[in-house]
């Protein structure tokens, strides 16, 4: 990770879970780490449970709605005033709706495509800009997707939000084949967490609570049902990527706790 001390990452969604656990572990490595939410408090606890730590990077909340594109452009214009410019994106933001194919209202499913897929391309684009402007050739866009982006579980609630999930195992590989063709050495990786209910439950952040808000108690109970992944083992899948030598294309790492059977 010595290369990148000092070098600036956009991490999305970096209020709590795992976009707080990369953000965290990326300043303890030595990065300049733009944290995006729509909630910045959390963001700045963290970030000065940070200067409290020591770690040598910096953590840098800023407020920002993924739904809203003007937002996101604003984010990057702002971030190349202050300090250049993105030489690592980290999209991380997503969320899931219970919103089955048969009944599920269209507010919900376009909420889940800005949030899981449009703004995932906004910042991708805009990262890649970033980094093309000022000759960056070893950046790297790594989108964190979900187990759901590679199976369909037998679940109404979560299938549009699998689709959304599918969406971003496409954009992943033909970012990569984008790279390639425009000869530049930047790379892209999707990282694949149990994450998606039926796997999501598996991985133990805020996210069935969120997609269950209507029954805590399941919530509760799913992550109790196996030894679940955490998002500190997110994070450490992050820093690997980013730790391999520049030749190294990581393009997909899929992580499951030892039990999980799908």
């Amino acid at each position: 990770m010595d290369r990148w001390k000092g070098r600036v990452a956009l991490v999305t969604g970096a209020s709590v879970g795992i976009g707080a656990a990369i953000a965290k572990s990326l300043v303890q490595h030595g990065m300049k780490v733009v944290g995006c939410a729509r909630n910045v408090e959390q963001i700045e606890k963290l970030a000065a449970e940070c200067v409290r730590s020591g770690f040598s990077g910096t953590l840098i909340p800023y407020k920002c709605d993924l739904s809203v594109e003007d937002d996101m452009l604003s984010m990057f214009s702002w971030i190349k005033v202050q300090h250049q410019g993105v030489d690592v994106c980290i999209n991380n933001a997503g969320l899931a709706l219970p919103e089955p194919l048969l009944s599920g209202k269209t507010s919900g499913w376009r909420t889940m495509m800005d949030v899981n897929v449009i703004a995932l391309s906004v910042c991708t684009r805009e990262a890649y800009q970033s980094m093309k402007e000022r000759n960056i050739d070893d950046g790297h866009i790594i989108n964190i997707n979900s187990m759901s982006g590679h199976r369909v579980v037998n679940n109404a609630d979560i299938h549009f939000y699998t689709a959304s999930k599918y969406a971003v195992t496409a954009l992943t590989e033909g970012l990569r084949q984008e790279l390639r063709e425009a000869k530049t050495h930047i790379r892209a990786t999707v990282s694949a967490g149990g994450s998606g209910f039926a796997s999501a439950e598996h991985l133990e952040t805020e996210f069935a609570y969120r997609l269950l808000s209507k029954n805590q108690e399941k919530a509760a109970a799913t992550y109790k049902s196996i030894k679940c992944l955490q998002a500190a083992d997110i994070a450490n899948a992050v820093v690997y990527v980013l730790s391999a030598p520049p030749h190294v294309q990581i393009g997909d790492i899929q992580m499951r706790p030892v039990e999980q059977l799908t």
